[in-house]
């Protein structure tokens, strides 16, 4: 073999050789971070229905190793909300209140990995981040609140909604709306299915099922059943 030959052989054999290490060090996700990290709907002197339809998009960030590269990978990720009664998050990762519950969720973006950015195999992990989802519960008070409040307290083994008019209730579980002092109030009750309507307690009258309130002048609490 020639010297130039041997030459050329080194080199190709250096190459190669440079290629498999690189290969072998593929980009590797290894944590996610969303954004906003916490998400607050609501205020205190908003009835909790009065949220339904709030929206955030969401964004991830993938953080990858070899080398450090953090890259957006909202479309990429699965979404999932700890509780869809709260707030839901859809496949791209737009977060919406629900106007049914209020308090605090955590809303995660996942990745199954099952190989590198190189598609080397690999025995996969699962990789995960998350940010908190607040919906601020309504106690009638705050800048705007004004008037007596109607609380609608849920019973039985049942399930099912209400709504009111004039509007401001509209929910599956306790929930409360501020009306002005005066205000005649109805609340229709309305089972799920599989699940009938039972009754209605602290109302001045009930018809069919609804609850009537003739006049609201004080906070005032009603219980709904569903059997």
């Amino acid at each position: 073999m020639t010297l130039r030959s041997r030459g050329a052989l080194a080199f190709a054999l250096a190459a190669f050789l440079v290629s498999s290490l690189s290969c072998a060090r593929d980009q590797q996700l290894v944590s996610i971070t969303v954004q906003p990290g916490i998400e607050t709907f609501g205020a205190p002197n908003i009835p909790v229905s009065a949220d339904a339809g709030l929206s955030v998009q969401l964004r991830a960030l993938g953080n990858y190793i070899h080398p450090p590269v953090t890259k957006d990978i909202t479309d990429q990720v699965t979404w999932g909300s700890n509780d869809i009664q709260m707030v839901t998050v859809n496949s791209t990762g737009l977060i919406t209140a629900t106007g049914v519950t209020c308090g605090g969720t955590l809303v995660s973006a996942t990745v199954n990995t099952n190989g590198s950015t190189g598609n080397r195999s690999s025995s996969g992990a699962i990789v995960t981040g998350s940010m908190q989802a607040n919906v601020v519960c309504f106690t009638g008070t705050g800048s705007g609140g004004s008037g007596p409040i109607l609380t609608v307290a849920f019973a039985g083994a049942g399930t099912g909604s209400v709504t009111s008019t004039p509007s401001g209730i509209n929910c599956a579980t306790n929930c409360s709306a501020s009306f002005a002092s005066g205000t005649a109030v109805n609340v229709t009750a309305t089972a799920n299915a599989g699940f009938a309507f039972g009754s209605w307690n602290g109302c001045d009258s009930v018809s069919g099922q609804t609850c009537i309130i003739n006049s609201l002048t004080a906070d005032r609490t009603v219980t709904v059943t569903f059997n």
